[in-house]
């Protein structure tokens, strides 16, 4: 199919794959250009960016020269295009500017997906996404009082874009990917119905070209670009993660979960370095070191629970706060991020506690940071796992060792966090057995990190912060190659008196149990909150999903084969699997596990019934009644205890789906 530069009679057009990419009109040029002043604020992770751009232009003439497209302004060169494979470099030729936006060719009715891991929509089209990694904040609807008042809290409400982790890259229903190669600060705009516009802040980036015939093989194109996850360990997919932070008493309450019935796979006690109280909740204290007063003899306890096949996991992120030991070891060999008006410790309030940032453009920084904090007093203690927190937060203003610009290197602070633990990980042997999970990212994260997890969803039901958005994450973010992910079981965030109720915690373990791995968290305010031990009901209703999750274990193998081999995400939209329906293009409330499982969690708080659309022309046998439902949209009973959930009767895991209503029940 062709690619190349092609001239029209008024302008060109860009074709790839014989898919057209650009298509420059006079009427409508294909660049515009503009000189930026940006205004940047930080306060905890949340950012308020602006910017002012100036001197805006638009060159509308061109002259093509084979694979170069130069295009002039008032008779002068202004910018230039070059295609060399599936590579298109933009420049702009003009002093001064640093504002590069172009508008890739869009067909009527084409639907537009990526921007790495999006919470609120699955299809980009009709909005604009700014590509900046932060916290995503509380609420993320402005229309909502509890978004207001965190507003008013340090900018800390959120809107539907903000996300943990972005990720320039976006795929279109023509089964066209792009992907822009800049970490500055970008735009993915689908506001216009007739073009893609990427406002990207920088006088020259590349964009990668990407096609295929349908939706599966070009997933699977950027699998390969950014580099697939190992294949998950057989202790991660074969029960529960159980989240207590209640010093040794956690290994205690594990007992309760265990007589319960519940099959676990780990303990997870990010409380393992110790506890800081402050306004926000209970939170921990950022000195990656374990604390023997709160976990006496922790390694021969992590021990004990190998044994038993329990591993044991705990928590990290790559900030040292001031009042700790590790800080004083980290400044003295100069591992911090600088003042850029001094050799004084840029320090960042997060929130109620200052905290130096480790400054991971130095090599040694890196290898310290892996070797003595991860590797000798996590992995070496016996520690399997870890949260691996945080990522967002580099200022725009520090002073960096390499002499990089802040504002560039913001968005490969993620990836570099991720390159930190997995290089800790690979020093111990461990790949593909000891597990780190993230909630930050950027292009590339993938190759290093084996496990994302959603965030810090709010303890409700609520459309844009709440529990249904851990499944649009995880269908986003597989698009652009991201394998696993899973959520906060119960979720986290719980301010201003919203507390978890029964109904939520219990719903969300019918979500988490169709998940990769599944892990739940006591939450930022644990006193405050029901926990899954606060009643035997509860405990029970953990248990019996837990269950469910182990007992999916093989076919969860099965899903993490098809990764490791075609880049498949275990979590999947259906249209990946049913390309020719348009109408799923858009649907992000269901999703397949697999192609085999097709899973309806019920996000909508009193629901007891939802609509499920079954794709394709075979029938789908519900997991808990053995009925059987034709294809199109059904209106399915969904009390609590019963999501939605279906499978292929002519799967070669049916008996192993089949089975799931005895381990339900029993």
């Amino acid at each position: 199919m062709k690619t190349g530069f092609i001239e029209c009679d008024d302008g060109f057009d860009l074709l790839f794959a014989g898919r057209v990419v650009l298509s420059h009109r006079k009427t409508c040029p294909a660049v515009v250009m503009a000189v930026g002043a940006p205004e940047v604020e930080m306060v905890c992770g949340n950012f308020r960016i602006s910017d002012a751009p100036h001197d805006a232009l638009a060159p509308t003439d061109w002259v093509i020269d084979g694979d170069n497209v130069e295009l002039r302004h008032d008779g002068e060169p202004a910018a230039s295009l070059m295609l060399a494979g599936n590579h298109l470099s933009a420049r702009l030729l003009r002093p001064g500017y640093d504002r590069l936006h172009l508008h890739f060719y869009a067909e009527p009715d084409e639907t537009v997906w990526g921007g790495g891991e999006q919470m609120s929509y699955l299809a980009l089209n009709g909005r604009a996404f700014p590509m900046w990694t932060s916290e995503p904040g509380v609420g993320r609807d402005k229309s909502t009082e509890l978004t207001r008042l965190m507003d008013s809290q340090g900018m800390a409400g959120g809107d539907y874009w903000n996300t943990n982790y972005p990720q320039p890259s976006f795929l279109t229903s023509r089964w066209l990917a792009v992907h822009c190669t800049a970490a500055s600060y970008s735009v993915i705009d689908c506001s216009d119905a007739a073009f893609h516009r990427v406002e990207v802040w920088a006088a020259a980036t590349t964009f990668e070209l990407y096609a295929a015939d349908g939706p599966q093989e070009l997933v699977g194109q950027l699998a390969e670009r950014f580099g697939k996850q190992p294949p998950l360990p057989d202790w991660a997919i074969g029960g529960a993660i159980v989240g207590l932070k209640d010093g040794a008493r956690s290994f205690e309450r594990l007992e309760s979960f265990i007589k319960a019935g519940a099959a676990v796979s780990g303990l997870w006690c990010e409380d393992w370095a110790g506890i800081r109280e402050t306004s926000f909740g209970r939170r921990l204290f950022w000195d990656w070191r374990r604390d023997r007063q709160r976990f006496p003899d922790l390694p021969e306890r992590i021990a004990a629970l190998q044994a038993r096949g329990i591993r044991f996991l705990a928590y990290a992120n790559p900030y040292l706060a001031v009042d700790g030991i590790l800080y004083d070891s980290a400044r003295e060999a100069g591992h911090f991020c600088l003042r850029q008006d001094s050799d004084e410790v840029y320090l960042v309030d997060f929130g109620e506690f200052d905290c130096g940032v480790l400054d991971f453009t130095r090599t040694e920084t890196r290898a310290w940071f892996a070797e003595h904090v991860l590797g000798r007093e996590m992995l070496d203690i016996g520690i399997s796992g870890w949260m691996a927190d945080f990522g967002e937060y580099l200022p725009t203003d520090v002073r960096l060792a390499d002499g990089s610009d802040p504002m560039e290197a913001h968005n490969r602070w993620p990836v570099l966090w991720a390159e930190v633990n997995a290089q800790a990980v690979a020093s111990r042997g461990k790949t593909g057995d000891a597990v780190f999970f993230m909630r930050a990212g950027f292009s590339g994260v993938q190759e290093h990190c084996p496990l994302l997890w959603a965030g810090d969803q709010s303890v409700d039901f609520t459309r844009h912060d709440g529990i249904g958005t851990v499944i649009t994450a995880a269908l986003s973010a597989g698009l652009v190659g991201n394998a696993y992910s899973h959520s906060d079981c119960g979720g986290y965030t719980s301010l201003h008196g919203n507390v978890r109720t029964v109904e939520l915690i219990q719903r969300w373990c019918e979500l988490a149990a169709f998940a990769p791995v599944m892990r739940s968290h006591e939450g930022n305010r644990p006193d405050d909150n029901l926990q899954y031990d606060s009643s035997e009901e509860l405990l029970a209703c953990f248990a019996r999903w837990s269950r469910v999750h182990a007992h999916l274990a093989p076919y969860v193998r099965h899903l993490c084969d098809e990764a490791s081999a075609h880049g498949l995400p275990a979590q999947r939209p259906l249209f990946l699997h049913y390309p020719d329906d348009p109408t799923l293009f858009t649907l992000q409330d269901q999703y397949l596990y697999g192609a085999d499982l097709l899973v309806a969690p019920v996000i909508e708080e009193g629901a007891s019934a939802r609509q499920v659309v079954l794709p394709g022309e075979a029938t789908w046998r519900h997991c808990w009644t053995g009925e059987d439902f034709a294809p199109g949209m059904h209106l399915v009973p969904a009390p609590i205890g019963q999501p939605p959930v279906f499978f292929r009767p002519d799967s070669a895991f049916a008996a192993l789906f089949a089975a799931l209503a005895g381990v339900l029940e029993g």
